[in-house]
């Protein structure tokens, strides 16, 4: 999404806060880096839209603390399909 960078911190600012969306989600959404999402939502919006600003600021608070959580559980999907894949296979004969 191109367009001007304080329209689009304010669009940005709204999807986060209304989905509860990563920086990396936001930018998949609307085209864009994830460098521009944050630089759109912790500088331009801050002096754009100061109280939704603060609500953005609480989302990404929380997705980073549940950062680590989120990368567990993706690892732990990641081996589990492995080790289903590999019995599957070992079943099948195609080792």
């Amino acid at each position: 999404m191109k367009g001007l960078p304080e329209e689009r911190a304010v669009l940005l600012g709204r999807y986060i806060a209304e989905n509860g969306a990563t920086v990396r989600k936001a930018a998949k959404v609307f085209q864009i880096s994830k460098s521009t999402v944050h630089k759109d939502v912790s500088e331009r919006l801050k002096k754009q839209n100061n109280a939704l600003y603060q609500q953005v600021k609480q989302v990404l608070e929380q997705n980073k603390q549940e950062r680590h959580i989120r990368g567990g559980m993706a690892t732990r999907e990641k081996y589990e399909k492995l080790k289903h894949d590999n019995a599957r296979d070992f079943e099948h004969g195609s080792e």
